[in-house]
């Protein structure tokens, strides 16, 4: 549950305030301002479902039932098709049982899973709204996996003619960046109001070339000032270092359990304070803020 509250209320919180400000003035935030606030997004959604998943994965426990683990590092897939195993894991599973399967799943052929597939995906996409946005980005999903798929064998002949190993750390981190940048670029669909406002957001994000904003200061006038910022990028790199090792079969929750009392109890204290000292909470939070929560 802490490690919920962690996720929930000290970074995707935080993050939230800097993606709002640019994603609500992108006019006036354009290029690598949305650039930045598109990865951002793709991380404070994350954060936000994945914790609140945890919380309420630890409150089952203490009442003695065992809840399903909903996401499983999704960010460090190494393909698109890889990432839906790992995301929203539930969800993603009913889809699998009764949509995909019962379609025909990819028994009838190839062209026939295609179809299978996209119609999951699209579905998916109106799962979370009657919005033309939402059926774009499923549709964007659904391609990224038909399309990896009928490029698998070219992509593994060229592997092989060049003598690559694809399981080489070099090779995998490579294909992560790519999948996050293509999952990442969907998510603006997803994130927008409606489709005619994520093709305003992605016309502003690439007329402007201005990555000197990274470096003079500028992205710290959009929310969170430097240490709100800094924060922000440590406890990214706290969670990418516990999806590292649990990605490796190493759960730090076990391994602090493991250890004697008199270590878990400063562990728990250290982590309390945390939250309760950069936690983004108070008189003005709205639970609404939950992203999930319109769905």
């Amino acid at each position: 549950m802490l490690w919920g509250y962690f996720l929930k209320i000290v970074l995707a919180d935080r993050i939230a305030v800097f993606v709002d400000c640019v994603y609500g003035n992108f006019n006036t935030y354009s290029g690598c301002y949305i650039m930045v606030a598109t990865a951002l997004f793709a991380v404070q959604i994350y954060c936000d479902f994945a914790g609140y998943s945890t919380i309420a994965m630890g409150a089952a426990e203490i009442l003695g039932i065992e809840l399903m683990d909903n996401f499983d590092a999704p960010y460090l897939s190494t393909s698109v098709a890889m990432f839906w195993r790992k995301w929203h894991i539930s969800l993603t599973s009913w889809f699998k049982d009764y949509l995909y399967i019962p379609l025909g799943g990819s028994r009838k052929g190839k062209l026939r899973k295609y179809v299978n597939k996209m119609i999951v995906f699209l579905l998916s996409g109106l799962w979370h709204g009657a919005n033309l946005s939402f059926v774009v980005w499923g549709a964007l999903n659904g391609a990224y996996q038909i399309i990896g798929e009928i490029t698998l064998p070219v992509r593994n002949m060229l592997s092989k003619k060049l003598r690559h190993d694809k399981k080489t750390a070099g090779l995998e981190g490579i294909r992560a960046i790519i999948t996050f940048v293509l999952v990442d670029f969907s998510w603006i669909f997803f994130r927008a109001k409606g489709l005619r406002e994520a093709m305003a957001i992605i016309k502003a994000m690439v007329k402007n070339w201005n990555p000197w904003v990274l470096l003079d200061g500028s992205i710290y006038k959009c929310g969170l000032d430097t240490k709100n910022f800094s924060l922000m990028l440590l406890c990214i790199a706290l969670l990418l270092f516990a999806d590292i090792w649990k990605k490796k079969g190493v759960a730090l929750r076990q391994v602090i359990l493991r250890q004697p009392f008199l270590v878990r109890c400063p562990c728990i204290a250290v982590a309390v304070f945390m939250i309760v000292t950069f936690g983004i909470w108070g008189p003005n939070y709205n639970a609404a803020n939950f992203i999930y929560f319109q769905f």
